[in-house]
């Protein structure tokens, strides 16, 4: 993962400013940075979003095709997660970013293996023959701390703006069985992202934690926890990350805030999210594929 180099000074200021609630750039420890949030930036994708959250810049697609549903559960579809980090950090650069790409891909698959968190059912088409594979692509454009959080929320923005047509399944007189794609772009299906969970990382500095940290923070931090929360504050996966160590005391508190603070961040991204469905097409377009 991208980092910076400080000196001890450094690092002693920012230990210092956290554990009086007052960080470098004037939040609490709660608090997260300013996000900006687009959906609807890739035009040949079924869903697509990009999120910016202070120097992190993450865009994710989604694109929607046909499969065959897994033996294990032959009545549901399925996603598949693909992480590219083509940051301009050269530690991301070669295998450095394909390990880092892996362990954030085998992260949204831990989070999303909760039952709830995506209806698989509604994207079987045809039980054990057919269904919708949904393939999440990940693309990291620039790492400024607190990736995790950045990528999460932006595969929520994805998943609720993403669009899937609607089938049939029709079967003639022999028993064969043929599909019917809607010629009607707007008959489509939407999903239902209620349940699914953004990911809250904390990161123990000193003798406390903060939400979203900088690079610079997490350059002054030996340990994290992600934590995996629904709107409703449910944790549904948990992980613990960096070198050191946590306390049975810590931990217990980072979960607390973790379910307080991912409340709260389902609220505001939902807001958003609502407010951009709104407008529909005439809302204007200010990433940079706008």
């Amino acid at each position: 993962m991208a980092s910076v180099v400080l000196s001890e000074a450094e690092k002693l200021y920012i230990v210092h400013g956290v554990q009086e609630d007052l960080r470098v750039d004037g939040r609490g420890c709660e608090d997260y940075r300013c996000a900006e949030v687009e959906t609807d930036v890739v035009s040949n994708t079924s869903g697509s979003a990009r999120v910016k959250l202070g120097e992190t810049d993450i865009l994710v697609g989604i694109k929607a095709e046909m499969g065959t549903p897994k033996l294990e559960k032959p009545d549901e579809g399925y996603l598949e997660f693909f992480v590219d980090c083509s940051s301009n950090s050269p530690e991301l650069e070669g295998r450095g970013g394909e390990e880092l790409g892996t362990d954030i891909a085998n992260t949204l698959y831990r989070v999303f293996s909760c039952e709830n968190s995506v209806d698989l059912k509604s994207l079987c088409i045809n039980p054990k023959e057919h269904c919708w594979v949904l393939y999440v692509d990940v693309l990291l454009l620039e790492c400024g701390g607190n990736i995790f959080d950045a990528i999460s929320i932006a595969v929520k923005a994805a998943l609720f703006s993403t669009r899937i047509p609607k089938v049939r399944v029709l079967e003639d007189e022999e028993g064969t069985k043929e599909i019917e794609l809607s010629d009607d772009p707007y008959d489509c299906i939407r999903l239902n992202v209620d349940e699914v969970p953004c990911i809250v990382t904390l990161s123990k500095i000193g003798y406390r934690h903060v939400v979203d940290a900088t690079l610079q923070e997490e350059a002054c931090s030996l340990a994290s926890l992600l934590i995996s929360v629904t709107s409703k504050g449910a944790i549904t996966s948990m992980k613990k990350v960096g070198k050191g160590s946590l306390d049975p005391e810590s931990i217990f508190e980072m979960m607390e805030t973790g379910q307080r603070v991912g409340k709260s961040l389902h609220i505001a991204l939902q807001k958003i999210l609502d407010e951009e469905e709104n407008l529909g097409t005439s809302r204007p377009k200010v990433g940079f594929l706008g």
